[in-house]
Formats: structure tokens, C-alpha cells, sequence
């Protein structure tokens, strides 16, 4: 998701009621959005603490660690469900704290496992904080860290570029007025050098770390054409392919998150899109993101382009779920390739029965397809203070998953 354009729920405001995963919100729904509830990205950013600020420890590439091979149709079941840290390390306004979240403690982590889930999605925003395109070591330091805690507690860490100020496709006119919604020339090399930086960095990290190539930031619409928009990221998922296996160590053979047209399932199962080659077969998923409809997940009030829903639960709308999840297992069958659900979510200012329909229906539409479910999350759902409770919606829904799951009740 992405800030201002909004963040939380990544969407646009559409001409016409959104497709299946909108993105890149006009500024005009800032405020709306704001109040969503899980889907609210960008809150206005509190006071911080004194001392409320990260460790400046200082980066330590981590050491060589055994690699035990994965396929990405392998991974699937061991990596589902899974959920995000939002609006924390990828918040653009103050390192980690600067939209109103505390500190990632090792026991929010521990957490997370303990709840079950099997992965976690780490969104950073890398460039927003490096010097003269460097990363810093006390930014290497931290992520490192949190990346220790999920993998040391037994789950995948899916590390990516998130939003980060909308430089990858130049998605805010105002901006990037020269280069709006186009992969311009300083775009192409700053996304190499951060990826070069990044893979090189956690190169020994074992098979629990994987590698997303960038968020929904895939809207490249100024590039000439509809064809040369649907090339261009092809071009940019396989520039993170290919800059990603050049680093060597355990990077030759990690599992990668490529990224589909807007992160939307429509988009992305277009004969337009073509995925980008790897020189090792088995080891690519493709993200795509859910949020439909989005008059039920995102909206709190009417918009000119449709009337919020407060329910959600009828048989047309599973037949909607069910149609658009059966359209991307065709994809992923033709072009053998596991799908990443890397964020769904709902607000939570809806009528929480039909919240917990919405949320079982989406992982379990993604589960029982072999895709990976992650929940998009900002300390609605899964609290980030102590004792790190899970809202009653969540837990009901990771029980309706997995009833033998070690879940516990929200307190």
C-alpha cells in the first residue's frame, strides 16, 4: 500500500467503480482513508516520545547459513497465512515510528508465530532514508534485526522496496512531473543499486528470507502505450531478477516475488503481461493484491464512483471472490508459477460478521488454490503493544483456517 495515494489499501480514486485491486489513491482520499481503520496507511504522525527511536546498531552482514533448496510450489503450504508490518519500517514521514506505530519488539514477533502464521512481509521504504543512494548501516542494522526475529521464530521474511516515496513509477504528477507514470532512467538505476545493495547485504541469509521486487508501484501508463506499459515491468521484474542472482551466496538459488500489473488479478491474467525469465526454474511467485470490493473494504462514506457497503457475504459477492481467485489459479497453472497474495484486507468500520466472512473467504479462496494469503495489517488486527493481542475478527478467522492452530483468544 502507499501513503497519500494511499498506503494502507494501496488503491487510486477511480473514474468508475475500481477493479479488482485498486491502487494508488488520489490525494482527495487521504483523508477518507485515514479512517479506515486497518486500511488507514497514513495517519497524521504523533509527537514521537523521546527515545522513541530505533537502535542505531551498526550493519553486520549476516553470516553464511545453510540453504536447504525450496521450490516455490513447495513453499506455499509452509509459508500460509502470513501478514504484514505495516506502516512502520515504509512509513516515509520518521524512521519506523513516523506513522504513529511503537518500536517492532522481538515479542510482537514471537507473537506472530505464536498465532500462526508462517510468514511475514516486511515493507520498507529504503530510499526515503539513504544518503546519495546509500543505504545506511544503522537503517541495515534494524531491518536486519526484525529479519532475525521472524526467521529465528520459525517463519519466512519477505523483505521488499515498498512505496517509498512513489519514485519507481513516478506515480504522483505533482512530484515527478517529467517522468509521471513512467520507469525513468534515474528510477532504473536507483532500483538497481538499492537491489544490488540489499541482496548483497543479506546474501547469506538461508531460504527464509525472500525477496519481493517492489510493491503495486507497477503503473507505468506514460511509457508510450498499453503494450510498452505491460513491457516495462516486465523489464523491471527482471532487472530485480537478474541483479538479485549476480550478488551470489544463497541469492542464486532464493525464492523471489515477482510483481503483477498493478498487483491487480485482472491486469496481471491480460495476455499483455509477460513474466520475466529466471536462470533458475521453480523459484518465482507472483504477487498480486485483494481488496474487492473495495466499496466494502476501503469505503467508510459514499464516493461519486459508489455507495460503501457495510456487508459483504451474499452469493454474488463469493461468486465475484471465486470467479477473480479461479481466474489467477489459471494463471498460475498456465504459467506454473504460485501466486502471492501479499496483501487483503477490510476496514475495520464494517459490520464485523461480514468482516470475518470477508477474511476467512479470501484465505481460504487462496489456500485451498495453493496460493500464499497475507494479511495487510497496520496494529488494527494484531496489536503492536503488550500482551500483543489479536482482534476477536482475526482470531475467528485464522480458526476457521486452521482449527488445530495454536491461536489464542484476544484479550
Amino acid at each position: 500500500m502507499k501513503p497519500e495515494s494511499n498506503e494502507t489499501a494501496m488503491f487510486k480514486s477511480p473514474e468508475s467503480p475500481p477493479p479488482t485491486a485498486l491502487l494508488c489513491a488520489a490525494l482527495r482520499w487521504t483523508v477518507l482513508l485515514c479512517a479506515a481503520g486497518p486500511l488507514a496507511c497514513l495517519l497524521p504522525p504523533p509527537a514521537n516520545s523521546p527515545g522513541n527511536v530505533a537502535s542505531t546498531k551498526p550493519a553486520v552482514p549476516p553470516a553464511a547459513e545453510k540453504m536447504t533448496e525450496l521450490d516455490a510450489w513447495t513453499a506455499v503450504p509452509l509459508m500460509s497465512p502470513g501478514t504484514n508490518i505495516g506502516n512502520t519500517l515504509e512509513n516515509t514521514t520518521a524512521w519506523e515510528t513516523g506513522w504513529g506505530n511503537p518500536l517492532i519488539t522481538k515479542e510482537f514477533v514471537e507473537s506472530l508465530a505464536h498465532l500462526g502464521f508462517k510468514t511475514v512481509r516486511l515493507p520498507v521504504a529504503w530510499d526515503t532514508y539513504a544518503v546519495d543512494g546509500r543505504i545506511q548501516s544503522d537503517k541495515f542494522g534494524r531491518v536486519s534485526e526484525v529479519v532475525d526475529w521472524i526467521t529465528g521464530a520459525g517463519m519466512f521474511c519477505v523483505l521488499n522496496i515498498h512505496w517509498d516515496g512513489g519514485w519507481i513509477d513516478s506515480d504522483k504528477k505533482e512530484t515527478f512531473p517529467k517522468t509521471f507514470a513512467t520507469f525513468s532512467p534515474e528510477a532504473e538505476k536507483k532500483f538497481r543499486s538499492y537491489w544490488e545493495q540489499i541482496s548483497t547485504f543479506f546474501a547469506g541469509k538461508n531460504e527464509k528470507l525472500i525477496f519481493e521486487a517492489l510493491n503495486e508501484e507497477t503503473n507505468f501508463k506514460n511509457e508510450g502505450s498499453e503494450q510498452k506499459a505491460y513491457a516495462t515491468l516486465t523489464r523491471v521484474n527482471q532487472l530485480f531478477i537478474d541483479t538479485v542472482r549476480k550478488t551470489g551466496g544463497n541469492n542464486a538459488k532464493r525464492l523471489l516475488v515477482v510483481i503483477g500489473y498493478t498487483t491487480d488479478i485482472k491486469k496481471t491474467c491480460e495476455r499483455a503481461y509477460a513474466l520475466p525469465k529466471d536462470t533458475v526454474p521453480g523459484k518465482l511467485f507472483i504477487s498480486v493484491h485483494y481488496y474487492t470490493p473495495y466499496t466494502f473494504c476501503g469505503l467508510t462514506e459514499d464516493a461519486d464512483w459508489g455507495k460503501m457497503r457495510p456487508t459483504w457475504g451474499t452469493p454474488d459477492d463469493v461468486k465475484e471472490l471465486d470467479d477473480l481467485f479461479d481466474m489467477m489459479k489459471g494463471f498460475c497453472t498456465r504459467n506454473d508459477i504460485p501466486a502471492f497474495i501479499g496483501e487483503f484486507g477490510a476496514t475495520n468500520k464494517k459490520e464485523s460478521p461480514s468482516r470475518v466472512r470477508w477474511m476467512s473467504a479470501v484465505q481460504n479462496a487462496a489456500i485451498s488454490r495453493k496460493m500464499v494469503p497475507v494479511l495487510w495489517d497496520t496494529g488494527t488486527d494484531l496489536s503492536r503493544r503488550a500482551p500483543y493481542s489479536a482482534s476477536d475478527e482475526l482470531v475467528q478467522t485464522l480458526r476457521s483456517l486452521a482449527p488445530s492452530a495454536p491461536v489464542e483468544p484476544a484479550k
